[in-house]
């Protein structure tokens, strides 16, 4: 039943995503030319805050806890697991305050309205999977920036999504990178729950009435320890949590 009502409902809630999608480019070219960062940013939480309510009109949920007391004046890495482009949207939403930016293929920075836009200029990093020279550069950069600004990032160390839920090994290069420019970043995972099942059958017809969760873990210190021990530790406390 519930993929049965994908095939009404999809073309409603696709409809809706791309509306938003196609709302916000002028928008935030506006911002980001006339005002600055500070309005752009803004421009792209609310973006994001009308893509994650258009899963409800699947039926959807979106359940996103933070029980944790996180500084807001130090850097984080945000680290979760990663089940379907859907994880991103709450993301952005929720961990407004702390600036989290992301790591893309630059493959992303074209052609997709307000999304290419916000990678371009949004201050992530857009990284060549087939230059490595070029990905440690961009991350540098980017740790700089989180270092200059007290931002955040938000990084998938599975380095692709699953297709059913299954937590893979994390990698801890790209987290290495980041911690050797800002070594003053906080660790904190993030576990994901079940927002593969909205695409579990592709992009047509999308899953429906099916809750999904994202909830903020415990921060890891990792000041003085390796970044392997550190990594393995936030992907065990996630595999816990999703166990």
């Amino acid at each position: 039943m519930k993929k049965f009502l994908g095939y009404l409902l999809t073309p409603i809630a696709t409809g809706a995503f791309l509306l938003v999608l196609v709302i916000f480019q002028p928008i935030q070219w506006v911002c980001f030319r006339f005002l600055g960062y500070a309005a752009h940013k803004r421009a792209v939480d609310l973006l994001n805050l009308c893509l994650v309510s258009t899963v409800y009109l699947l039926g959807n949920s979106v359940t996103f806890t933070n029980k944790q007391d996180l500084p807001l004046g130090r850097p984080i890495i945000f680290l979760a697991n990663h089940q379907g482009l859907l994880d991103i949207p709450p993301l952005i939403w929720y961990l407004r305050k702390y600036h989290a930016k992301f790591i893309s293929k630059i493959e992303l920075t074209k052609g997709i309205p307000s999304i290419s836009y916000n990678l371009k200029h949004g201050g992530g990093a857009n990284i060549d999977r087939k230059d490595p020279r070029q990905s440690i550069t961009e991350l540098a950069k980017l740790a700089t920036r989180m270092k200059e600004n007290r931002w955040s990032t938000v990084i998938f160390p599975e380095g692709t999504r699953s297709t059913d839920g299954t937590v893979r090994t994390f990698q801890s290069a790209g987290i290495a990178t980041l911690l050797k420019k800002c070594p003053e970043a906080l660790l904190v995972p993030i576990a994901i729950r079940d927002s593969w099942k909205m695409i579990q059958y592709g992009n047509f017809p999308l899953n429906t009435f099916t809750p999904m969760y994202w909830e903020v873990l415990p921060p890891i210190e990792p000041t003085g320890r390796p970044v392997d021990e550190v990594v393995l530790e936030a992907e065990n406390m996630i595999r816990a949590k999703l166990g």
